[in-house]
């Protein structure tokens, strides 16, 4: 049995405070992402149905490399996640203001439809990912984080990209920077049919 840890004990026998411990080197090597406790805290999220301060409303007013845009069109825009499930998370988003999917017009449906396919293809063009996920989540009980203007997500997936990093480490390990994947994925794709 090991000796308690006596590092900045002011008695000898007495435990230090856990925060001395912090840079102590040990067996465990960590990613710090401090960035996501921006997400988790809310911040930037529309509090209501108000356009005002809606991220998805603000983006298209900047450059697609500032705003992270892949591609534009008519109705619906296509973007990379801020905070990728993994890397190339697309979303494809109307321009117009709408929480419900039910409030598609059937040209905005038509387009974010495309957009999805679009989305496929480029990915598939521009990282070769073995599988898809797709989906809208539906209201904030559904699971969405933006609420107040309807999104749809097209994850990339690979064979064992959930490793433990995730499910232990609550990390996520993203090889490559937003703004070079949207480079990627916006000269590979599609062009309009």
């Amino acid at each position: 049995m090991t000796a308690p840890v006596e590092s900045g004990a002011s008695h000898p026998g007495e435990l230090a405070e856990p925060y001395e411990f912090a840079g102590v080197p040990d067996a465990f090597q960590r990613l710090w992402t401090p960035h996501r406790m921006v997400y988790i805290g809310g911040e930037g999220k529309p509090q209501s149905d108000a356009e005002h301060h809606c991220p998805f409303c603000e983006i298209p007013s900047r450059s697609d490399d500032d705003g992270l845009i892949v591609a534009r069109g008519e109705l619906v825009f296509a973007v990379l996640n801020l905070y990728p499930y993994n890397p190339g998370h697309l979303m494809t988003v109307p321009y117009r203001h709408i929480a419900d999917f039910t409030e598609l017009t059937p040209d905005e449906g038509a387009e974010l439809s495309l957009f999805v396919q679009q989305s496929m293809i480029a990915l598939r063009a521009a990282a070769n990912p073995m599988g898809f996920n797709i989906g809208i989540n539906q209201g904030v009980v559904g699971g969405a984080g933006i609420a107040a203007h309807l999104h749809q997500h097209v994850v990339p997936r690979w064979g064992g990209d959930m490793n433990f990093m995730p499910i232990v480490g609550h990390t996520r390990v993203l090889p490559q920077l937003l703004h070079e994947t949207r480079a990627l994925i916006a000269e590979a794709w599609p062009a309009t049919r």
